[in-house]
């Protein structure tokens, strides 16, 4: 095993294991409320890590060149997923994105954010000498892009689908689309943006409540101001692992989307930075892979699979410091959530093969 997969399998791992100590630090109050279980959510968090971790570690040695074979199968599979979980879906915080099976819930829009990137990998690969051209070679791609994420937003979920939205586009980045040509999109983007908003008028109460929560403390600001009241007073080494005190039926369900608070309340500045190290050491060493790579297909997919985990990771932690609108997109690795935690393993499998193939 070379440097690079071990560095990232080590990386990996510990911070999923890490996660782990933060659910049940995030949650056990909670869940002893709801479910008189106070292990509830981190025996759930834990099958799916050691389900995410066996699977990672196989799928390690499947050759990634599977997947360019398969990536049409496997992009249709997930598409009818994303059309069944609109009718036979379990809501979920007003979000009809689940399958519930028992106690447990599986996610479609989580598969088919990798199988959009197997799809568009092997898009770019088949179509590299038409990309110059927008109409012939962009245009396609982005067409099927907006019908899932039209499907996305159908449930709705605007998080999901803008991590989905931004790694094909990181894809086309890289494949050589011209730069002009994402300044136009941008412009797109934020035509459609207003164009939801109009739609939905909550997101409007969403982002005036970024701007300023204090106004809505108790409303749509709830969120976003006890997260900072989680965050501020962590000091350089925090409070303690267990010892929060917004996890007290302040901050709603913290052991998903705001987890991050949790971790700067109990570790402070150096749980920051311990954090942030993990994800620094995840996100080069898969684009160490990627660029190493003498396969174009598995350059496109590793770096597809590592942009949009970056991305996400980025997204979160700006709504949890409030430099951005609450989009409802968990931390990879560190928020419960078992679909996201199976798939984002499945994803680092992939990566792993790759560079066991150069």
């Amino acid at each position: 095993m070379n440097k690079r997969n071990l560095s990232l399998i080590i990386a990996v791992i510990t911070i999923s294991l890490f996660g782990l100590l933060m659910i049940y630090s995030a949650s056990y109050v909670w869940a002893e409320y709801k479910f008189a279980d106070p292990f509830k959510y981190v025996k759930n968090q834990a099958l799916f890590l050691i389900i995410g971790l066996i699977l990672m570690f196989l799928i390690s040695k499947v050759p990634f060149e599977n997947y360019y074979k398969y990536a049409n199968t496997i992009f249709l599979v997930c598409f009818i997923l994303l059309v069944l979980v609109l009718f036979f879906g379990t809501e979920r915080n007003g979000s009809k994105s689940w399958f519930g099976i028992g106690s447990f819930g599986i996610q479609p829009s989580e598969f088919m954010k990798l199988a959009m990137i197997i799809f568009t990998s092997k898009y770019l690969y088949n179509n590299r000498k038409d990309l110059g051209n927008i109409k012939k070679g962009v245009l396609p791609i982005l067409g099927i892009t907006l019908i899932i994420f039209g499907l996305i937003m159908l449930q709705p979920d605007f998080g999901t689908g803008v991590i989905l939205i931004m790694g094909v586009i990181g894809l086309l980045f890289i494949g050589g689309v011209n730069i002009k040509f994402f300044l136009k999109i941008g412009l797109l983007g934020i035509m459609g943006i207003v164009l939801l908003i109009l739609a939905a008028p909550y997101r409007l109460k969403r982002i005036l409540s970024f701007l300023n929560p204090w106004e809505d403390p108790l409303g749509s600001g709830f969120q976003i101001i006890q997260s900072l009241y989680a965050i501020g007073p962590g000091g350089l080494f925090g409070f303690g692992l267990g010892e929060s005190r917004q996890k007290h039926f302040y901050l709603p369900e913290p052991q998903t989307d705001f987890i991050f608070s949790i971790i700067s309340e109990e570790f402070g500045f150096l749980g920051v930075v311990i954090v942030s190290l993990l994800f620094i050491t995840i996100i080069y060493s898969g684009i160490k892979i990627a660029l190493k790579s003498n396969n174009l297909f598995g350059k496109y997919l590793a770096f597809g699979i590592v942009f949009s985990l970056g991305f996400q990771a980025l997204l979160n932690l700006m709504v949890v410091v409030g430099l951005i609108l609450v989009t409802g997109v968990t931390l990879p690795f560190l928020s419960y959530g078992g679909s996201s935690l199976l798939i984002t393993l499945i994803s680092i499998g992939i990566v792993l093969n790759v560079n066991r193939k150069d």
